[in-house]
């Protein structure tokens, strides 16, 4: 009697345009990593001495942020890994995280508009009375102007590394990365100077919620172009291939439109 040997595949090669992640523990550890956070926030929202638990959280946070965005490089470093259909999956994953990120300044430009068109029958004016609101055409009219030149900076980049200029790519990309420091210098800078607390009523609480959000996002987009800006100098991103710096740029011109209504309607309209 015979006896049938299964025969191995003679090519490995998937027939299909998709990549198959391997097994990764950084969505276990994400997970834990956002609930230790969260127990520690509450925890110190209690009693501000009890900081273990927030600064054990954003450290794991920042670790899985590392380890998970290294490997996706990685993978984007196989050629066969990223394809192109693989790549417009990253597009469209990048473009509803913006989405979803538009929602979320909805929720504050909501409440400011509940209180600035005094919707709500306990407000009867608008700043509250007792606010002495920041000059519009100070510091806030100054970083509008850093931030949409960022966003040419960024354009100028983002094109003379489709021309394969990576010196002058990187040039352009480290002016943005500055700008968006200067950003954030002085708004740190405004918030010295601002003469209502967050804890003042409606109108700081709107405020420094938005605006602090702002900030972080900006922060967020200046640590993102600076990684960009490495991978650009060692080569990791071709004119063809460089689906990292594209989102990185599409996170920050969303970050300088958000700007855009801050100032129309919380600096300038709101000011009354």
């Amino acid at each position: 009697m015979t006896h049938a040997h299964a025969t191995p595949h003679p090519d490995d090669t998937p027939h299909h345009p998709y990549h198959l992640v391997d097994p990764s523990p950084w969505p276990l550890v994400g997970g834990l990593s956002a609930g230790i956070l969260a127990w520690g926030a509450v925890g110190y929202f209690h009693d501000h001495a009890r900081t273990g638990g927030l600064y054990t959280g954003l450290a794991l946070i920042v670790i899985t942020m590392i380890g998970w965005w290294r490997d996706v490089v990685r993978e984007g470093g196989d050629g066969h890994s990223h394809t192109p259909e693989v790549r417009h999956g990253l597009k469209v994953g990048m473009a509803l995280f913006i989405a979803s990120e538009v929602m979320f300044f909805v929720a504050f430009f909501w409440a400011f508009f509940n209180g600035a068109l005094k919707v709500s029958p306990g407000i009867s004016q608008w700043p509250p009375a007792g606010i002495q609101v920041l000059d519009t055409w100070h510091i806030p009219f100054v970083n509008t102007l850093i931030l949409m030149s960022s966003g040419l900076t960024l354009s100028r980049a983002h094109h003379a590394l489709v021309a394969d200029h990576r010196a002058l790519s990187t040039r352009w990309l480290l002016l943005t990365i500055a700008l968006g420091g200067v950003f954030l210098s002085l708004q740190v800078h405004e918030y010295g100077q601002a003469l209502f607390a967050f804890t003042g009523g409606m109108y700081p609480s709107v405020f420094y919620m938005a605006t602090g959000f702002h900030g972080f996002h900006v922060f967020v987009g200046v640590c993102f172009l600076a990684v960009c800006q490495l991978r650009i100098a060692r080569g990791d991103f071709t004119p063809e291939r460089h689906v990292g710096f594209e989102a990185a740029s599409w996170y920050w011109h969303f970050v300088d439109a958000v700007w855009i209504f801050l100032f129309v309607w919380v600096y300038w309209w709101g000011n009354g």
